[in-house]
């Protein structure tokens, strides 16, 4: 009598695992029916592009110095994320990537350049030397992470920084424009 119980479970055992190896190829042609159906691009870029607009204009009317971004860069260049964050140390940040798909980013702000640049650039360190970028003087800093380019003007430090060559950190510092608002209403009528 013992023997057939040991029976009964082993064939119910085997009923379970033959359930549940069905269940499995159901799912398995549900996903592959869903995969097949809904369309998907392969070869589209997961990356987004943002337009920073509306931000810039909101952050000029808060920040106590020129925001800047860039102008005339070629559309190879595609900005991935911006903020503004007045209530820390009016922080401005517009990031990139490059031709190369190298990550480039334009960070200001009011905080004390010693601890603000070491805390953006991932603790790259002052090289000492000098670079000329849009007719301006930057400091050249190095690091693990991060290089990037520094300059400090009385209201706020500008950083452009990345994983991409110091050319195209001097090609976006180069680039670097102060925001103009636009003008508001309708153009005046031209006199004839």
């Amino acid at each position: 009598m013992g023997d057939h119980g040991g029976v009964a479970a082993a064939k119910r055992g085997n009923q379970k695992i033959r359930d549940m190896v069905l269940s499995m190829a159901v799912i398995g042609g549900v996903v592959a029916l869903v995969y097949t159906v809904i369309p998907h691009d392969e070869d589209a870029d997961p990356l987004k592009t943002v337009d920073y607009r509306v931000e810039i204009t909101t952050a000029q009317r808060s920040a106590p110095y020129p925001v800047l971004a860039p102008q005339g860069l070629p559309e190879e260049w595609r900005a991935t994320s911006v903020t503004y964050r007045g209530n820390e140390n009016k922080a401005w940040h517009l990031g990139f990537l490059d031709p190369d798909s190298e990550y480039v980013a334009v960070e200001q702000s009011t905080a004390d350049p010693a601890k603000y640049v070491p805390k953006v650039t991932f603790s790259a360190k002052d090289s000492g030397r000098t670079t000329q970028a849009g007719g301006a003087t930057w400091q050249v800093w190095k690091g693990e992470k991060y290089d990037a380019l520094v300059r400090t003007d009385k209201n706020a430090t500008t950083v452009v920084l990345g994983t991409a060559s110091d050319e195209r950190l001097a090609e976006m510092a180069a680039a670097l424009k102060p925001h103009r608002s636009e003008p508001t209403g309708s153009p005046e009528p031209k006199k004839s």
